[in-house]
């Protein structure tokens, strides 16, 4: 057996190895984001586009997420502009050039859908994506930090108006912290939800049933580049001995029909 010794150093290399690693992926990442702002400044966006994604591989970032879709829309494709700008915001909510960029290229995309969700819940998700989940649950962490100091307060304060006070006080701070809780999860649930989607085609036309309309009768509707759509259900359909993959999809409160996986991406953003 390894005396224990032993067993630190190879712990000790393990780990130096680990951070080597790392660092080197850093850099190799930092390098092809280089290579696309250089070929963006330069105006060759396929290149800014081969790079960003290039060095996205190498580990996600909100910035690398802008970037590549700020060179998709100057390809002239919304839907991936609109599809990297989303993703971005999943890992930054308070990234402003962001949010105004998808605001922009969302009044230039084709479809207008109708009203989506409810005012109440179309609310508390804004609340909820005003900031990181991270940043709420910081502040729920502070919120009851103040809780407990102002209980103390209540309990060990000789003044009456600083006991009030301590009380009082900890119970706002107690009802704030809970508040800030519920949006951390709330906001951590959006950043991880998988059932949205943009359509990345120029136009696909949607099925009343899993497979291509077999007629007119059986085509629900013209989407183009760009649409949000929520994904309810999926399913493999097989034709002529080829599969595919088709979403069942809401395209507002009115609006739901069958989508082709192959002409959407869903808003998945993660951490390599």
């Amino acid at each position: 057996p390894q005396t224990p010794k032993r067993q630190m150093n190879r712990i000790f290399i393990f780990l130096t190895v680990l951070i080597i690693g790392a660092g080197s992926m850093s850099l190799k990442a930092a390098s092809l984001a280089e290579q696309g702002d250089s070929a963006y400044s330069k105006g060759d966006y396929q290149a800014a586009v081969a790079a960003y994604s290039a060095a996205l591989k190498e580990g996600s970032s909100a910035e690398l997420l802008y970037n590549l879709g700020n060179a998709f829309y100057r390809q002239g494709d919304l839907g991936r502009a609109v599809l990297n700008y989303e993703r971005a915001l999943r890992l930054d909510p308070s990234m402003s050039d962001a949010r105004a960029n998808l605001a922009f290229v969302n009044t230039r995309i084709t479809d207008k859908p109708g009203e989506r969700g409810t005012f109440l819940g179309n609310a508390y998700d804004a609340a909820a994506l005003a900031m990181h989940s991270n940043t709420w649950a910081w502040l729920a962490f502070a919120a009851f930090a103040l809780f407990i100091a102002g209980i103390g307060l209540y309990f060990f304060a000789d003044g009456i108006m600083i006991r009030k006070t301590g009380f009082f006080g900890g119970g706002i701070m107690l009802l704030l912290s809970a508040i800030c809780a519920i949006f951390a999860c709330h906001a951590a649930n959006l950043a991880s939800d998988t059932s949205t989607a943009i359509i990345t085609a120029k136009s696909t036309i949607l099925s009343t049933s899993p497979r291509h309309p077999a007629s007119r009768s059986e085509e629900a509707m013209l989407l183009h580049e760009g649409t949000r759509v929520e994904i309810l259900d999926s399913v493999v359909a097989v034709a002529d001995s080829a599969a595919s993959t088709w979403l069942d999809v809401r395209i507002d409160n009115t609006h739901r029909a069958w989508l082709n996986s192959a002409d959407a991406e869903r808003i998945v953003a993660t951490r390599h």
